[in-house]
């Protein structure tokens, strides 16, 4: 089964050339899979409360982590930080008060957490604790090893073992700071793959919701495993290296409550690296997504669907 799943990767990830937002083949199309029956529960597994609705300066922070002794993890960690709000991160800033839910961000190939700090400074700012591992073969400086891929499922598992322990490290700047029980995972491309992976054949029972931003379940499967999570996918219809297709036949697998952002004139992902229009459509869907999924906000959930569709940018399948 090792075999067949890395000789998919191979076929699909590697002709395609998933490094980061950079062109490269277009993957074939998959035939879409018979349609899932309908969820019937769209609750999040977390009380019903309320996100914070300021806005907060932003801390960024290193880990340096190592799965087995030979898998070197490097976590850059966004956080909320105490101070005036709108500025760039600030290395190593206080902490601000109160328990912020946890994402894993997993970036493309060829690709660095920092690559992504636009995006993922902004759901820090919005009250999220925000850790993305670098991986050592599909990272940037790596060998570009794309089967590689099907070890990262793993590789955020440990990493967010490791991030969810700082809340009970006396000594550590995040002690207390950590909303342990609610946790979701995001990825870009290879990152995508990863991030699908976690709620497949590498299920992690303690994520509550996933985003994939331009993937493809080729290599981890579609047998979505576990207590729901909600789904959120953003691709882009005119992806050069992830075809929009096969994006969608993965959502189309995904049996829990779920959204689709689809950007018409969207390529594989710049928007996620570029600041403009369509970042802010990306960002604040995705923020009120993971503000209804991890603190609970049902306002959250309401306002979705005018985020996601203002300026005319972008269409939103959904199924929440």
């Amino acid at each position: 089964m090792l075999r067949r799943r890395a000789a998919l990767v191979a076929a699909a990830l590697l002709s395609a050339g998933l490094a980061g937002c950079s062109g490269g083949t277009v993957l074939p199309e998959r035939a879409a899979p018979t349609p899932p029956p309908k969820a019937t529960t769209p609750a999040p597994r977390v009380p019903i409360g309320h996100a914070p609705t300021e806005s907060f300066a932003v801390g960024v922070r290193q880990l340096k982590l190592n799965r087995d002794g030979d898998r070197a993890l490097p976590v850059t960690v966004w956080y909320p930080a105490r101070g005036a709000a709108g500025g760039a991160p600030e290395r190593s800033a206080a902490a601000a008060a109160g328990r912020f839910p946890v994402v894993m961000f997993s970036h493309g190939l060829g690709a660095r957490p920092e690559d992504y700090q636009l995006l993922l400074g902004r759901w820090a700012a919005a009250g999220f604790v925000v850790a993305a591992p670098r991986f050592p073969h599909t990272g940037a400086g790596g060998d570009g090893n794309v089967l590689d891929v099907l070890n990262q499922p793993a590789d955020v598992s440990y990493a967010l073992t490791q991030v969810l322990a700082l809340d009970a490290k006396a000594d550590d700047p995040l002690h207390g700071r950590l909303d342990t029980e609610r946790v979701a995972a995001a990825g870009h491309s290879a990152g995508g793959v990863t991030t699908i992976g976690l709620f497949t054949a590498g299920r992690d029972d303690r994520l509550d919701a996933g985003i994939v931003f331009a993937g493809t379940a080729l290599g981890v499967g579609t047998a979505f495993a576990g207590a729901a999570a909600p789904q959120l996918f953003v691709h882009g219809e005119a992806d050069e290296v992830v075809n929009y297709a096969s994006g969608k036949a993965a959502y189309d697998a995904v049996p829990w409550p779920k959204a689709l952002l689809s950007l018409p004139k969207g390529d594989h992902g710049r928007a996620l690296l570029t600041d403009g229009a369509a970042l802010r459509v990306v960002a604040d869907t995705t923020v009120e997504f993971l503000r209804w999924t991890l603190y609970g906000d049902a306002a959250a959930k309401q306002r979705l669907p005018a985020d996601a569709t203002r300026g005319g940018l972008a269409t939103l399948d959904d199924h929440l």
